[in-house]
Order: C-alpha cells, then sequence, then structure tokens
C-alpha cells in the first residue's frame, strides 16, 4: 500500500518547510529499519514542499492511521516541529490518490510556480538518494518511474512546454519593480551549485551582465571561469558596491553584519534553509525577498495548470492503480500457460527435437499471451478487473486473490 504525507507552500509555513528539509534525512532510515510495517521509503524536501512517501506491507489494523502517525512523530523528533503542529499541517494520500499526487507534483502541477521544471530533477534525485541508502522497494520504484514518465508526457503534449517559470525566474520577476535596469545592476551571487547555474541563466535572461560569485566553500574561481562571472574573495566588501544580493547555498548564512544602513539593496534568499538571517531585512534601506514573500505575493493565478495537463496526470494515475490491479491476474495467466509451454518443450526435446522448437514454442505463448494480457489491462482501467479473474477462475482454473485483500476486509480501516 502506497501511503504520501506532504506539506507544501499551501498548508505549512516555510519555518516548517525548512525544519523538515533539515530534518527528514536523519528520520528516514529509522522508518524503515525500526517500523516493520513500512518497507520502503523516499522523502522529497525542496524549498517549498516536503513529501514522504511510504511503501507499506503489513496488514495491521488501522495500518494507514499508525503509519501516518509513526512517520509525524519521526519527522517532528527530528525536525523539532511539535507533532500537533507538524499533524495540522501534512496532508495524507493513499493508494491511487499517492500516485496521483506525486504525478502532479513531478509534473510541477503542484509547485509554487506552475509548470516548473526543477522539480521533476529534485524527484529523480529523492529517490537517487533512497536508492543508495537501501531505502527503496520495487513498489516504490515503479511509482517513481511512473512519476517520471507522466512529466514527460506533460511537458511534450500541453501548453505548459516551453512555458516553464522556474522559483528562480518568478523571483526575478517579483525583484524587477525594485530594480531599474538589470543590465546597469551589480550582482553578487553567492553559491555555486546547480540553483545557482539557473540563477546566472535566469539573469542573463533579463539582461544582466555584471555578475559577480561568491563562494563559501571556495568554488568561487572555478565556477566563474565556467560560466563568464566575476570571482569574489570578499563578501563584504562586493555587497558594499552591490545593488542585488542573491543567495542560493547550503553553505552560508548571511548575517546583518554584512550591510551598510543607509545603502539601497535588494537581497533575495532562494536557499532553504535560509541563507540570509531575516534580521537583514531590518537593516535600513535593505529589501529582503525571501521564500515567503515570494509565497505569499507570487501571481499564481497566471500559472494556472492546463486541464490537458491534469487530465494526463489523471489517467497516468488510474493506469498506476490498473497494472498494480492486473498484475497478479497477468501473472497467473503467464504462469499457466509458460507451465504448459516447458511441459511441452521436455517432451519435444525427449524426442530429439533442438533449439529451434523451442525457440518457436516460447514465441508462440508469447503472441498468444499479449492479447488476453492487454485486455486484462483494460479491464482493470475500466474498474471491471472482478470479471478478468471470474474468467481466469472459469478458463483455468485459476484463483486469483486480488491485491491488498486485506484492505478490502477491513483490516486498513482508518481511524
Amino acid at each position: 500500500m502506497l501511503l504520501c504525507l506532504t506539506a507544501n507552500h499551501r498548508n505549512a509555513s516555510l519555518d516548517i518547510l525548512e525544519r523538515l528539509s533539515v530534518g527528514a534525512p536523519t528520520a528516514t532510515r529509522a522508518l524503515v529499519d525500526d517500523e516493520i510495517f513500512v518497507s520502503g521509503a523516499v522523502v522529497l524536501a525542496t524549498c517549498n514542499r516536503f513529501e514522504a512517501y511510504l511503501d507499506i506491507d503489513e496488514p495491521l489494523t488501522g495500518g494507514e492511521a499508525v503509519a501516518a502517525e509513526s512517520v509525524i512523530e519521526a519527522m517532528a523528533d527530528a525536525s523539532g516541529v511539535s507533532v500537533d503542529l507538524l499533524r495540522a499541517s501534512v496532508a495524507v494520500h493513499q493508494g491511487a490518490d499517492a500516485a496521483a499526487h506525486l504525478f502532479a507534483v513531478t509534473s510541477g502541477l503542484e509547485s509554487m510556480s506552475v509548470g516548473e521544471d526543477e522539480i521533476s530533477g529534485q524527484v529523480r534525485r529523492a529517490l537517487d538518494a533512497a536508492r543508495a541508502d537501501g531505502l527503496t522497494s520495487s513498489e516504490l520504484e515503479r511509482l517513481f518511474q511512473k512519476a517520471t514518465h507522466t512529466s514527460r508526457g506533460v511537458r511534450n503534449r500541453t501548453q505548459l512546454r516551453g512555458a516553464h517559470r522556474s522559483l528562480v525566474r518568478l523571483a526575478l520577476e517579483l525583484a524587477s519593480s525594485r530594480v531599474a535596469e538589470w543590465a546597469a545592476a551589480k550582482i553578487v551571487l553567492v553559491g555555486t551549485g546547480k540553483y545557482a547555474v539557473r540563477t546566472v541563466e535566469a539573469l542573463r535572461a533579463r539582461g544582466a551582465g555584471d555578475i559577480h560569485v561568491f563562494s563559501p566553500s571556495g568554488r568561487a574561481e572555478s565556477f566563474a571561469a565556467q560560466h563568464g562571472l566575476i570571482p569574489v574573495s570578499d563578501f563584504v566588501a562586493a555587497v558594499a558596491e552591490a545593488d542585488v544580493v542573491i543567495t542560493c547555498t547550503a553553505d552560508a548564512v548571511v548575517h546583518a553584519d554584512a550591510f551598510t544602513p543607509g545603502r539601497r539593496v535588494l537581497v533575495i534568499d532562494l536557499g532553504l534553509p535560509r541563507n540570509v538571517d531575516p534580521a537583514v531585512g531590518a537593516v535600513e534601506a535593505v529589501e529582503l525577498l525571501d521564500l515567503e514573500t515570494i509565497r505569499l505575493h507570487a501571481p499564481l493565478a497566471e500559472f494556472s495548470a492546463h486541464a490537458a495537463a491534469r487530465a494526463i496526470v489523471g489517467d497516468a494515475a488510474t493506469e498506476f492503480h490498473a497494472d498494480r490491479e492486473a498484475g497478479p491476474a497477468i501473472t497467473a495467466l503467464r504462469g499457466d500457460v509458460l507451465s504448459i509451454v516447458d511441459d511441452e518443450i521436455a517432451r519435444a526435446r525427449s524426442r530429439g527435437a533442438g533449439d529451434e522448437v523451442e525457440a518457436a514454442l516460447r514465441h508462440l505463448a508469447g503472441v498468444l499471451l499479449h492479447r488476453p494480457s492487454v485486455r486484462i489491462r483494460e479491464l482493470a482501467v475500466e474498474g471491471r478487473i472482478d470479471e478478468a479473474r471470474a474468467a481466469l477462475e472459469l478458463l483455468h482454473g485459476l484463483s486469483i486473490e486480488a491485491p491488498g485483500a486485506a484492505e478490502d476486509d477491513g483490516l486498513w480501516a482508518t481511524a
């Protein structure tokens, strides 16, 4: 059974999201190692959302509620957030709804900037991290692979393609009312990671050319050479001459004493956890634009998702759930047919038949299995999988138990 707990820019404060992004990695392994009914977990923590996807395999009474509460308690403890506050800040999805939610997230339909393209890469990296830690399961692998495939379909088949607005571009759009001319602005960028690369691209798209880069970890020289920027070694001296400071790094926090009171400068903090101490916004003439401000003032209506994209996500979720329902029936049919084929191959070999006979029989079995397998999937999508099971029992004598049958018997009834 799939379970998703999500806290995002719509239902949680930036402070909670920030705490979760720091604490979640330490809690994930404990969920899989210590909770006997959690067989896999993938955690996605970004600047405006936290997602925990769990594969639960034990038919405990009230299992969904028990699992959700276990995750909330573990994440609250690791993040320093009260259980009650975290419980009030998360939404819970299960089964097909969990799949639909992930597909929408991966396609950028749930982002602060709808259609943004960073999220699909963040989802892939979350799965890669879970793999590296040995925390995934076959069901989660299938779920996340389907999510990636769905996001490609949304980009390729809807008007969102080519119109993605990343969070960086959204921040610069909001900042444009404060920057008279980007081409004349002196900009100091803090950070040298992938987000910094996106920021440089977005700045240049607006005509900015005087871009300086500072790296708390000492990578400014190489990053500047690679991207045609000016490296900075003295951050305070660079800020004293800057018009705009943009932070996107995990390695530092900028404090108020780096700024001169009375000197006008715009500070854009794109980091989570925060790269800029909120006290910076209280320095005279310094304006701080952080993720919380972006969330509150972004023109979200402008970025409404197209109905076609939502339809693609809905269809993908239906197919994912149908494949799970159809899987046992298809596997049973294949096993029955291939068992018969194996017996025939053994008899043929006993009479001196060679490899070409085996190849021909296996090819014929594949051809014969294709059409009923497709039809079983179609029936699952139509909600008629019981008819397929009944037909297999009648024609082949196969008794097939529905996946998650314990759930249907009420063993997973939610509290």
